[in-house]
C-alpha cells in the first residue's frame, strides 16, 4: 500500500470499534503513527494490537464528554509522536426511539457524545496540530440533513457537528488548518447498521433503498479519510462529504419508482 501519510501522525476518537477503528488501520498502513482513545480500555487494548499490525499504535481509555481527559491523550499523543497531522472524530452513540418514548437524559446522552464530544475532540487538538497543514475529520450521518422517525436525538446531535464543522472550518482555515466531515451512508457490520436494522427483512428494505443497492464497506469510508489527509484535498474545507451510494439524495427503491410511473 502507497505510503501517502508516511511521517505524519494521526489520532482518532472512538477508534475502539467499526467504522472508526477501519480508518485507523487504514492510516497506519499508509504510513502514519496512530493514537486512539474510546471509553473501555479494554476494548483500547485490543484494538491497538489490531491497528500495531499495521503500523506504530498507542491507545488512551478516555470518554469525548470529558474534556480534560481528552486533552491529556492528545498531549500524550503529541509528546510521543510530535505534532499532530490529522484528528478524526468519530465517537458516536444511538438507540432507536420515538420522542415520547425517550427520556430526557438518553437523548442528552447522544448529544453529549456526538456533539460535545465533537467539540471536545476538535477545540482540545488544536494547541497539538502542525499548523499550518492539519486536516481534521468529523464523522456525521445522513441524520443531520434528513429527519428521521425516531432519531430525533441523533438528527440533532449530526445537525450540530455539521454545523460545527462549518464555523471551525471559517475560523480555523486562515491557521491552515482545514475541518471537514464525511456522512457515511449504511455500511456493512457496523453497531449502527445492527440498530437501524435488526433483521434481514429490514436490511433488504434498506438496501432496496440505495441507488447501489448494497451497504457500503468500512474501507470505502477509510478511503475518503485517507483523501481528505493528503495535499490532493489541500483546497477542501468546511465541506460535509457524504460516501452513501447516493441514499441521501432520495429513495431509489421499487415502489418509489413504481409511484413516479403510476403518476406520469
Amino acid at each position: 500500500m502507497t505510503q501517502e501519510l508516511a511521517g505524519k501522525t494521526a489520532f482518532v476518537a472512538g477508534g475502539s470499534s467499526g467504522i472508526n477503528l477501519g480508518i485507523a488501520k487504514r492510516f497506519a498502513a499508509a504510513g502514519a503513527n496512530v493514537a486512539i482513545i474510546s471509553r473501555s480500555a479494554e476494548r483500547v487494548e485490543a484494538a491497538v494490537k489490531e491497528v500495531q499490525a499495521f503500523g506504530p499504535c498507542i491507545g488512551v481509555a478516555a470518554d469525548v464528554r470529558d474534556y480534560a481527559a481528552v486533552e491529556a491523550a492528545l498531549k500524550r499523543t503529541h509528546d510521543e509522536f510530535g505534532p499532530i497531522d490529522i484528528v478524526l472524530s468519530g465517537a458516536a452513540g444511538n438507540f432507536v426511539a420515538p420522542a415520547l418514548g425517550m427520556s430526557a437524559n438518553g437523548f442528552k446522552t447522544v448529544v453529549d457524545i456526538d456533539l460535545i464530544g465533537t467539540f471536545n475532540v476538535l477545540r482540545a487538538s488544536f494547541e497539538f496540530l502542525r499548523r499550518p497543514g492539519a486536516s481534521l475529520i468529523s464523522i456525521t450521518a445522513g441524520q443531520g440533513e434528513r429527519a428521521s422517525m425516531f432519531q430525533a436525538h441523533v438528527c440533532a446531535a449530526k445537525a450540530g457537528i455539521n454545523m460545527l464543522t462549518k464555523c471551525l472550518a471559517l475560523e480555523w482555515g486562515p491557521a491552515g488548518v482545514r475541518v471537514n466531515a464525511i456522512s457515511p451512508g449504511p455500511i456493512a457490520d457496523t453497531e449502527g447498521m445492527a440498530r437501524l436494522a435488526p433483521t434481514p427483512e429490514a436490511e433488504a428494505r434498506v438496501k432496496s433503498r440505495n441507488p447501489m443497492r448494497r451497504y457500503g464497506q468500512k474501507d470505502e469510508i477509510a478511503d475518503m479519510a485517507i483523501f481528505l489527509s493528503t495535499d490532493k484535498a489541500a483546497y477542501v474545507n468546511g465541506a460535509i462529504i457524504p460516501v452513501d451510494g447516493g441514499s441521501g439524495a432520495g429513495d431509489a427503491s421499487g415502489d418509489a419508482l413504481a409511484n413516479y410511473a403510476s403518476a406520469s
